[in-house]
């Protein structure tokens, strides 16, 4: 039987927080219904993007439990469970599909820089252990650890992972997966440094999994979609070339501090930064609310586009 797939625009989303620093869920309504009104086929909670590991376990969990209370029709939210142990990330993968996940997102544990040999044991690990699909992370920026295409391929056997996504800028490795065919939605990082974007949906990935789509959700979502012909390579050049400078923006800085800076200066619910993260400059914002304004995406999206 053939997985369910995801094709288009992932989007990690921001996790929003109110004056006092607490997690705003009214705020996340307000983000996930500007998510489904512009074309995002799933939402990644406790990604990168979200601060994870400056949530406290507890907190980790209330997301799970209540944000699954309220995917819209036709999205479907997964969340990040990585963890610094294969116990822990089977436990988080359990409370996940407890609790109303569609799925979820892991890469290897952070600091340990664990062989590659035994990063492949621990997603084969994780799988066996729960029906929630997964998708592999391949995020050796972050975690340090870094898996061959010819590891990627067996791993994709497994039933329970549907998911890759690719951060190492290898654009070789891309082809390779794509080539064989596995049956998994293949998508990659939304990063213009690492420069997969292009070759990953003109080799025929299904997607990609980005923050961008927090500030720009249609843009994503068009440039998101699989070609099925020549019309396609054409509106997505248009399209990448238009959003450029935004994605060199939103990396200008560790995510998620320049787009959640930029978020909260076009008015978005997001609040501050968890401390020791802090925001950009004001002079730093105004780069990106330079583009919001000429772009005309201000103006479609109702983004306050004043001085940050």
């Amino acid at each position: 039987m053939s997985k369910s797939r995801i094709e288009g625009s992932f989007v990690a989303t921001v996790t929003p927080f109110d004056s006092r620093g607490e997690i705003d869920f009214g705020a996340w309504r307000t983000l996930i219904d500007h998510q489904h009104r512009h074309g995002t086929a799933a939402m990644l909670f406790l990604g990168s993007t979200g601060e994870p590991s400056l949530l406290s376990p507890e907190e980790k969990q209330r997301v799970i439990v209540e944000t699954a209370k309220m995917r819209p029709p036709g999205m479907l939210f997964y969340y990040g469970c990585t963890g610094a142990s294969t116990a822990q990330v089977i436990d988080n993968v359990r409370f996940a599909a407890a609790n109303g996940a569609d799925g979820a997102i892991i890469a290897a544990p952070p600091y340990i820089c664990a062989p590659e040999t035994d990063i492949e044991q621990f997603y084969l690990d994780v799988a066996d252990a729960s029906d929630l699909p997964l998708g592999i992370y391949n995020n050796p920026p972050r975690v340090k650890t870094d898996l061959h295409w010819d590891q990627l391929l067996r791993l994709f056997r497994h039933p329970n992972i549907v998911v890759h996504k690719e951060s190492t800028g290898r654009v070789g490795q891309v082809a390779q997966i794509l080539a064989a065919a596995p049956d998994v939605s293949v998508m990659c990082c939304d990063s213009p440094n690492l420069g997969l974007v292009v070759p990953t949906m003109a080799l025929g990935g299904h997607g990609t999994a980005n923050m961008s789509g927090n500030l720009a959700p249609a843009e994503m979502a068009a440039i998101s979609k699989p070609w099925t012909g020549a019309d396609d390579a054409a509106a997505f050049r248009e399209r990448y070339l238009e959003l450029l400078p935004l994605l060199h923006f939103h990396y200008s800085a560790i995510n998620p501090v320049a787009i959640k800076s930029l978020m909260r200066a076009c008015g978005l619910p997001v609040g501050e930064l968890r401390r020791p993260l802090r925001g950009l400059s004001p002079a730093q914002v105004e780069t990106g609310l330079e583009f919001i304004r000429t772009s005309g995406m201000g103006a479609r999206y109702g983004y306050t586009t004043g001085t940050a």
